[in-house]
């Protein structure tokens, strides 16, 4: 245990100084808004490589400034294999705290997710009150395998809530990259943030850019400072941690390399699972889906279904994919041998920003509104373009916002992000 905790014995933390010694550093939102009222279970989800690992070591070096450092415990999860396993983990600890006189605890268990009912180990010992005066955080980069298991500690939560910790946004990479203070707000408050934000039109342009060639992952913008481009080693880092993934949940090399070369050759155009079945080797319109929720499950991916005039949600319609952040563009494009189109790249990275505030949908009959938000009861539509274009809304779409080369850097600046 002693190795996951240096802090014990008043040693450095490799991660945690690799990230301050950074040419470029911040500290992740999620670090702040983590409550630690005990009794707290909390679940911390995110893509591999996002940085979930490292807000956990800033908010532990913020811990044990106030608080005995043995009463802080962190454990990768990555080698253990079932619930047993990490019932030992805690066991051990818990013994050990007992020990050093320590009643209380700050408990960080990172990427449990591929631990066979790991939540098993956690439960019985809520149960038995071995926990009832601490903190835990659950991590885990497979987002809906972590959920579902969520809904196994009804009414043992406590103070818990549930976090999500995503690649860097456009309006925040203005401000780590650019130095930018952009005003952002909810979607009600767009208009007027987009207007206070023009002061910095021209630089938004330059910044977006180099956004849509490198997203917002740590390393990939750590690359960017140092060497002006995403490397290869991070490139195929990335790749092989997110080929692990979907591996350990039961998804062949082979599969998952044709739906994403017919998804990328789709270019985002609205598609459906039998579709893609038809015209690869997959002979099962149900284990396309499987295939694409996986990726949804972790997080490489959001899925946008047709929405109708009265806002009801037809999931049976074909179907938007976009990737969730530019460089995953990048590292699948890779992959699979394809270029992803750039006009994609953009209109995906609306739909993503725009999705971490609001569902997001999209709208299709005689014309097309790329996203739609639902905000108050009302559909807000937003179209993508790269050029002039005429484009009149649907009647039911009150408000609607032509999205092109110039001003979408400045409504994506005005986003939360």
């Amino acid at each position: 245990m002693e190795r996951y905790n240096p802090w014990w014995t008043k040693e450095p933390d490799i991660l945690y100084e690799e990230w301050r010694a950074s040419e470029v550093n911040w500290i992740p939102d999620v670090v702040g808004k983590i409550k630690l009222k005990p009794f707290s279970l909390h679940f911390l989800t995110g893509p591999r490589q996002v940085g979930k690992t490292t807000a956990i070591k800033i908010l532990i070096q913020q811990l044990i400034d106030t608080m005995p450092s043995k009463s802080v415990f962190f454990y990768s999860c990555d080698e253990l294999t079932d619930h047993r396993e990490l019932g030992d983990v805690l066991d051990n600890y818990l013994s050990a705290r007992n020990a050093w006189g320590i009643k209380k605890s700050v408990i960080f268990l990172d990427e449990v997710t591929f631990v066979d009912d790991w939540w098993r180990a956690v439960k019985s010992r809520i149960d038995a009150g071995d926990l009832k005066k601490d903190v835990v955080v659950i991590t885990g980069s497979a987002r809906i395998e972590l959920l579902k298991q969520k809904e196994t500690f009804p009414g043992r939560r406590g103070y818990g809530g549930d976090y999500v910790l995503h690649p860097l946004g456009f309006s925040r990479f203005a401000k780590v990259l650019g130095g930018l203070e952009t005003k952002v707000g909810g979607i009600s408050a767009l208009e007027r943030n987009v207007k206070a934000n023009s002061l910095f039109s021209r630089r938004l342009v330059e910044l977006f850019k180099d956004y849509v060639r490198i997203g917002g992952f740590p390393r990939s913008v750590r690359d960017h400072v140092r060497y002006g481009k995403v490397t290869v080693e991070t490139t195929r880092t990335y790749l092989d941690w997110i080929k692990g993934d979907w591996s350990r949940m039961g998804k062949s090399d082979r599969s998952m390399k044709e739906i994403l070369s017919y998804l990328i050759r789709a270019r985002g155009t609205p598609i459906s699972w039998n579709s893609i079945s038809t015209q690869t080797g997959i002979n099962s319109s149900n284990t396309v889906k499987s295939y694409v929720e996986t990726l949804e499950g972790i997080q490489s991916l959001i899925v946008l279904n047709l929405i109708r005039h009265d806002s009801r949600i037809d999931s049976r319609k074909n179907k938007k994919v976009h990737f969730s952040d530019p460089f995953i563009f990048k590292v699948l494009g890779e992959y699979v041998n394809i270029e992803a189109s750039m006009d994609w790249v953009t209109e995906a990275t609306v739909a993503v920003n725009l999705s971490r505030e609001h569902p997001v949908y999209y709208w299709r009959n005689h014309t097309e509104v790329d996203v739609v938000c639902v905000h108050d009861g009302r559909q807000i539509g937003f179209e993508v373009t790269k050029g002039l274009k005429k484009w009149k809304p649907p009647w039911h779409i009150k408000e609607a916002h032509l999205l092109d080369k110039a001003n979408l850097p400045l409504y994506l600046s005005a986003l939360k992000s």
